[in-house]
């Protein structure tokens, strides 16, 4: 809206006004927030129109129809907010590329997908519903999979606060922008807000920097107003470093579950490399042979191993000017250029943090 006069009255100019206006009289505390709703009301119905419209008609008509017009205002601002983080829509067929074996699909679905979804029921036994979560584990076990699985079953919007978003004014204005995205992410509704390498805003503040400290105590101060919303919006946080978050996130009542997310077991690889391999011009593949060749690939390997045969049989295609297809044999000749990011001495170390750091 454009600022002028009309905009910064007082309490009791606003009464005023709005009398002058409909005839209807307001106490001036009253008056003045219905004046700021007012002119939000002109301001979206000349954008509606394509031109002006007056102070009366819209005091008016926001006074006929309030409840519809703060609505409608609510719902184009949303919109805007959602274009301007770069809402997307995740595919409800993204949960099902998880293994119903791997952890924690199952706990996820206990914990969150199930009282999300079966409101009434929650209510009737005094159910919660999770506002806020963290995943943890070594980098490449699915956890942003895991975020965007959740917002497709939901049938959400899923937001991601990338690094560049916080530092687009500097190091300075990390806090700051921080405050300003959660600000308008608790104006929305039916939103996975997702926050990765959780870590580096949320880090220890026993040998962090000034700057750091601060980012971390803003961070503590915005959990909980965003948990206080009525509306449905799920803040998933997501670390490969459980250890260096500073102690009061790991506190209840900051989040709701702590969630580890380890490594693959066979039915998850065989899921995951199921579902890559229907996107492949494929011949004679033995599945069970893949899985026992990839052992201890993460979600992130096998995507990148995907990768290496789709180009390997492009070019073999391109060089001899015949179909080529993906066999058991592609997969000999190519996994060896992969190699798996779990090794027993990550596994050990994750199942330590996850005895000590987990709250499901």
């Amino acid at each position: 809206m454009n600022g002028n006069e009309d905009e910064t009255l007082s309490p009791e100019e606003c009464t005023s006004k709005i009398f002058e206006l409909s005839g209807v009289k307001f106490e001036p505390d009253a008056a003045g927030d219905l004046w700021s709703k007012i002119l939000q009301h002109k301001w979206l119905l000349s954008e509606k129109l394509g031109r002006d419209v007056g102070y009366r008609t819209s005091c008016i008509d926001f006074l006929e129809n309030t409840e519809q017009a703060i609505d409608e205002y609510m719902d184009y601002k949303r919109a805007d907010i959602f274009h301007e983080m770069g809402a997307q829509t995740i595919s409800r067929e993204m949960w099902d590329t998880i293994s119903d074996s791997q952890p924690p699909k199952q706990l996820v679905q206990r914990r969150i997908i199930l009282p999300l979804t079966e409101e009434s029921l929650s209510r009737k036994h005094g159910v919660i519903p999770p506002k806020a979560i963290t995943f943890f584990g070594p980098p490449g076990t699915g956890k942003t999979h895991f975020a965007k699985a959740i917002a497709g079953i939901l049938s959400w919007w899923y937001i991601e606060i990338v690094p560049s978003m916080l530092m687009m004014d500097g190091a300075e204005k990390v806090g700051a922008n921080l405050r300003r995205i959660m600000e308008k992410s608790r104006n929305l509704d039916k939103v996975v807000l997702f926050i990765d390498e959780f870590d580096e805003i949320a880090g220890s503040r026993d040998t962090a920097d000034r700057i750091d400290k601060s980012i971390t105590n803003e961070f503590l101060k915005q959990i909980p107003l965003l948990k206080s919303q009525g509306n449905k919006i799920l803040l998933v946080c997501a670390t490969n470093y459980i250890r260096q978050l500073d102690a009061a996130m790991l506190r209840p009542g900051r989040f709701d579950c702590i969630i580890p997310v380890g490594g693959l077991d066979r039915d998850g690889r065989t899921t995951i490399l199921g579902h890559y391999i229907s996107k492949l011009n494929t011949g004679k593949i033995d599945l069970n042979k893949v899985v026992e060749m990839t052992s201890g690939f993460t979600p992130a390997d096998i995507e990148y191993l995907f990768q290496h045969v789709a180009q390997f049989a492009f070019e073999q295609e391109l060089a001899s000017n015949e179909d080529y297809q993906v066999t058991t044999e592609t997969f000999r000749q190519t996994i060896p250029k992969v190699f798996p990011s779990l090794s027993a001495e990550i596994i050990e170390e994750f199942e330590k943090d996850s005895i000590a750091y987990s709250r499901i």
